[in-house]
């Protein structure tokens, strides 16, 4: 979210500024392009000139709601669009004060923004965090959702595993896929693949499987998956 927020959430958030060159300059792309939605990840990336070149968690506190919110709200205005906000996959939380449910339901109800809804994030937390995937599921606004994100992982450990977008899809993935779907209208589909490129088959056998459950469920009028 570097672009769009510059979130360096300590007591002097104030002093980080927003990027106006660089939302100019993105704005004219997007109109350019005609394009009508944007998407970023909700995560933490950048403090002052510090570039951290990762997604690392927001902490689930009151004030990064307030300062998310006010920095999602003001670049949808210079954008003239709106948002589509992604759920990342985090490995510790940080100075939680609420759930990462309540901090995103937050977000998306005060900054009046969409959702790009990650469901391979959706099992990797789950799964790290000792939650239920489909009560997660459950407890998001779905009529928000503009768009959705297919992904393998990796597990590394008994009990953790790694985001990666360089494995396939495993099926508990694509069972929470078909579930969630059933629960809402039709949206984009993307299936995200970082490396592991050479097996050409397999990654068309994965939106071969997804076009499938989506054709399943969804009356499918535009290109998915």
């Amino acid at each position: 979210m570097e672009s769009m927020v510059g979130l360096g959430l300590r007591r002097d958030i104030a002093e980080e500024i927003l990027d106006s060159s660089v939302l100019r300059e993105l704005k004219a792309f997007l109109d350019d392009n005609q394009v009508t939605i944007y998407s970023e990840h909700l995560s933490y990336t950048k403090s002052k000139n510090a570039h951290l070149y990762d997604l690392l968690p927001i902490p689930f506190r009151q004030d990064a709601v307030a300062h998310v919110v006010d920095r999602i709200r003001r670049v949808q205005d210079l954008l003239e669009r709106p948002l589509a906000i992604e759920n990342v996959s985090y490995y510790t939380p940080v100075a939680a004060e609420m759930s990462e449910i309540e901090f995103i339901n937050e977000i998306v109800e005060g900054a009046d923004c969409k959702i790009l809804l990650d469901v391979n994030n959706v099992y990797v937390n789950a799964f790290n965090h000792n939650y239920d995937a489909k009560e997660f599921i459950d407890g998001i606004p779905l009529e928000r959702v503009a768009y959705i994100h297919m992904a393998g992982h990796e597990k590394v450990a008994p009990d953790l595993i790694i985001d990666t977008h360089g494995q396939p899809i495993i099926d508990p993935v694509y069972e929470l896929f078909e579930w969630t779907i059933q629960k809402m209208d039709p949206v984009p589909v993307l299936l995200e693949r970082d490396y592991n490129f050479a097996d050409l088959e397999q990654i068309q056998g994965e939106l071969t499987q997804l076009k499938s459950i989506l054709n399943k469920h969804w009356e499918v009028k535009h290109e998915s998956a």
